[in-house]
């Protein structure tokens, strides 16, 4: 199979995964734990559990992917993408709802840092191009997936939803059959004592590298706003009047914004440098997030989702070719793990840090600390990373 081909396969799985995954998940999830009793401090844990399987099982799943390959690991991803979302209309109470989002969660965790290895090592020297283009599919899944689930859950109720998010994760998975990735290089017959081995030497080369810890944290600062966004957006959305069909449109307007922009901001990271584009993707992300509880009206909104969409596009294509310019091409896949885990560490954290200063204060103060946050985490990253 032709390197194009195999990345145009790839592109496809990660459009209709995150189809399927972002249909679950914004605005519906919120809203379906709430309709099952959760207060905020619940919903903020119900959507960030998905999130803490990832800052488990993302830096082993992607050190194992350099021991066994990429495909293996993106198997069991794909597979965990697509038959999750059938056993949500079953769901009745909270503490199954916590469970299924945590195996669930297990799409993106063990997918993720395997398939953007994948295509750092297919181009090497268009890096921040392909990963720009490769996550902008992944953003179309991002755009599409809460649009449609915002329309399906307003018009069909919460069974219709799900089974449709399960049915664009199985298109993913026949997507994924036929692909053809290069199979690994031979590695003998080895014993779960030496692949252990062989996984904490690929820990300890990325945890020394305090370059690729620092982008990786900054990283996490803007999905610290992006899962606050993600949990009570949709909460917010609907006490000041609107219907969750416009709130999933706030979400849509965000992920067509940064998919539009991601391949061009890559672009622009492969020729103007990854640094300087990271900050201003930052502190427009902070800017446009504090301003979010501070208006009502629909058009305003819109326009802040946008902001906040091209500002996270900015920074997440080039911090993504950044770690990988910074690790060695043997542990690429363990780098893109911890920048992986990092980052959940940041998305998980954001949704029941949300939860906690919302029941304690107001949404206006709740999304000023976490704004705050991002820019100190801005100054740190410029002061670290140096050119």
């Amino acid at each position: 199979m032709t390197q194009p081909r195999s990345f145009l396969l790839l592109c496809g799985i990660g459009v209709f995964c995150f189809i399927s995954y972002n249909l679950v998940r914004m605005p519906v999830l919120a809203l379906f734990a709430q309709s099952l009793g959760a207060g905020p401090e619940s919903i903020g844990l119900v959507v960030s559990v998905s999130t803490l399987t990832g800052v488990l099982l993302k830096l082993p799943g992607g050190a194992l992917s350099d021991i066994y390959g990429r495909r293996t690991l993106m198997r069991v991803g794909v597979v965990a993408f697509g038959l999750p979302p059938f056993v949500y209309p079953l769901v009745t109470d909270l503490e199954v709802l916590t469970g299924l989002r945590f195996l669930h969660g297990l799409a993106t965790a063990v997918f993720a840092p395997s398939a953007l290895a994948t295509v750092a090592e297919m181009y090497q020297d268009r890096r921040g191009a392909a990963l720009g283009w490769y996550t902008a599919s992944t953003q179309a899944g991002a755009l599409l997936g809460p649009v449609l689930g915002g329309w399906l859950m307003y018009a069909a109720g919460f069974p219709i939803t799900f089974v449709t998010a399960g049915v664009f994760g199985c298109i993913g998975l026949l997507f994924f059959f036929i692909l053809r990735l290069n199979p690994p290089p031979p590695r003998g017959d080895k014993g779960l004592k030496l692949v252990l081995a062989e996984m904490w030497r690929g820990f300890r080369v990325v945890a020394r590298n305090a370059r690729v810890l620092v982008t990786s944290a900054t990283d996490a600062a803007k999905m610290i706003a992006n899962g606050a966004l993600m949990a009570f957006l949709p909460i917010y959305g609907v006490s000041i009047g609107l219907n969750p069909g416009e709130v999933g449109l706030l979400f849509g307007i965000q992920g067509i914004t940064s998919f539009l922009s991601k391949p061009v901001m890559g672009r622009a990271s492969d020729r103007f440098g990854r640094r300087p584009l990271i900050l201003l993707g930052l502190l427009i992300c902070a800017g446009t997030f504090a301003m979010i509880p501070h208006v009502s009206g629909f058009p305003i909104l819109l326009a802040l989702a946008a902001g906040f969409g091209f500002g996270e596009a900015v920074v997440s294509s080039s911090t993504a070719a950044l770690v990988a310019d910074l690790s060695e091409l043997k542990t690429l896949g363990a780098g893109m793990g911890m920048q992986g885990t990092i980052m959940d560490i940041g998305h998980a954290s954001g949704p029941l840090l949300a939860g906690v200063l919302i029941a304690h204060l107001s949404y206006q103060g709740a999304f000023g600390v976490i704004a705050c946050a991002q820019l100190v985490a801005a100054a740190v990253f410029w002061a670290v990373v140096k050119k």
